[in-house]
């Protein structure tokens, strides 16, 4: 199965990577954001199952957030009477996930990956969508801070962000 060039899932299975540029529009950057968060569900179903038990309630519940927010985004495209982005059967992971420690990592690195596309779909979106965009980037910015430990100057911005030093795991 081939997916859309602007799709987050690149490489052999899928890797979440930051989705560029402005100017989409809405059902693009709805079905890239619908994407990011398969990948995020997934995700976190490696970083449950490596994370210490102190964090394992914070993983399951954004396991738990992921997966409503990508029930949501399927409502959406379906409502646009477009047929949603398909998750994939399995997802290369961006680096090694051994231990507790690298399954912190890759928790930042998804909720970033989330917090991007939920930026490109608040640059195309107006109304609603733009507004439940808008609360996604910020839940998953928020998410990503707390596995990361501190937060970046521009959540979801790759190209503002760079200053503060790359996302976790690159």
């Amino acid at each position: 199965m081939t997916r859309p060039p602007s799709s987050p899932l690149t490489g052999q299975g899928a890797v979440l990577r930051p989705v560029s540029g402005g100017g989409r529009e809405p059902l693009t950057a709805l079905q890239a954001a619908l994407a990011a968060e398969h990948a995020a569900v997934y995700g976190y179903g490696v970083v449950g199952a490596r994370v210490d038990d102190g964090r394992r309630a914070e993983a399951r519940e954004a396991f738990a957030a992921h997966r409503a927010r990508r029930d949501t985004l399927i409502r959406a495209v379906r409502d646009l009477a477009a047929a949603p982005v398909a998750a994939a059967p399995g997802y290369a992971l961006p680096f090694p996930v051994p231990d507790a420690a690298s399954a912190v990592r890759l928790a930042a690195h998804l909720e970033d990956r989330v917090a991007g596309a939920c930026a490109d779909l608040v640059r195309a979106a107006r109304g609603p969508l733009r507004t439940e965009a808008a609360a996604a980037l910020r839940e998953a910015a928020v998410r990503s801070a707390r596995w990361r430990g501190g937060g970046v100057a521009f959540p979801g911005l790759a190209e503002r962000s760079a200053a503060t030093g790359p996302p976790a795991g690159e």
